[in-house]
């Protein structure tokens, strides 16, 4: 398509009354909408002039009110990160178990010392401070891999011997 003078007229017009580019594409007939918008901006038209259908739908302007906003369990999880203090655990078995008590198992089932955590669970969360940073791990990240030259994690060498 080639820009005549008659179709750049058309192009300011139809721009300056407030028409998107692909109704200005449409009226103008084998053009684009990014034909259209590209030459808009050589001309160097105002960078948007207001759209024909908002200017048609005028409405009272209200103030809108937004509640305030309580925190995501994101923004909770971040500011558990921030806090260091924890309460001592208060082993509890499974039928002392609550929705006032921290669910995080301790030890394997089949062991004696079996437990779970009981110290007091955060808000929208079954775990307590410190086990909340277990549990829910941000995403994208991955626990370092430890190298073969390191020592054996704790609970592997409980399960060797277990199983020997």
């Amino acid at each position: 398509m080639s820009w005549t003078p008659e179709k750049v007229e058309k192009l300011r017009e139809l721009w300056g009354k407030g028409y998107t580019a692909s109704q200005i594409a449409e009226k103008l007939g084998d053009t684009t909408r990014n034909a259209v918008i590209g030459k808009a901006h050589r001309l160097n038209l105002e960078a948007r002039a207001p759209s024909k259908k908002s200017s048609s739908i005028s409405s009272p302007t209200k103030s809108v009110r937004r509640p305030i906003q309580q925190m995501t369990r994101k923004q909770k999880f971040q500011s558990i990160l921030l806090d260091k203090n924890f309460e001592a655990e208060k082993p509890k078995s499974l039928e002392e178990l609550t929705e006032d008590t921290c669910k995080w198992p301790i030890g394997h089932p089949n062991e004696k010392n079996f437990y779970f955590c009981g110290r007091k669970p955060e808000e929208d969360f079954p775990y307590c401070k410190l086990h909340v940073l277990y549990a829910f791990q941000p995403k994208g990240q991955k626990e370092d891999v430890l190298d073969k030259e390191d020592e054996v994690p704790e609970f592997i060498e409980k399960k060797v011997k277990s199983a020997g």
